[in-house]
């Protein structure tokens, strides 16, 4: 999955990034699905369909004044509306969980074995 393709790996390296990668699973999936692209889509399909809400909104909204609707006026108003409040949750949701991602956890995972060996590697300097 994570594997170098411009340089040949041994089977013991192969074995050890399996590890790696299945550590990296059970400590933290929201990084792994993030460092494999996968998170990244869903964030971009929903501010995607908020653009096109917008514009939807806007264009009835228009079309409601032209042909002198108010309630298709309105109607396109909602419309927009509604796609701007997705488009500033989907802004929203993904800072906080960069905001998330960078709060220490506490735990007894492979990351906490590693601060915690780095933390006393520095106190014996």
């Amino acid at each position: 999955m994570f594997y170098c393709v411009a340089m040949a790996l041994s089977e013991h390296e192969k074995r050890l990034l399996d590890q790696m990668e299945a550590a990296l699973l059970t400590e933290d999936p929201k990084l792994a699905t993030t460092l494999s692209g996968a998170a990244m889509r869903p964030g971009r399909n929903r501010a995607l369909r908020a653009l096109v809400l917008i514009g939807l909104g806007l264009v009835t909204l228009f079309a409601g004044l032209i042909a002198k609707m108010t309630i298709v006026g309105v109607i396109g108003f909602l419309i927009a509306l509604t796609g701007l409040i997705l488009l500033i949750s989907s802004i929203g949701s993904t800072t906080s969980s960069v905001k998330n991602s960078r709060s220490p956890r506490k735990g007894f995972g492979l990351g906490s074995r590693l601060e915690q060996r780095w933390d006393q590697r520095n106190s014996d300097q």
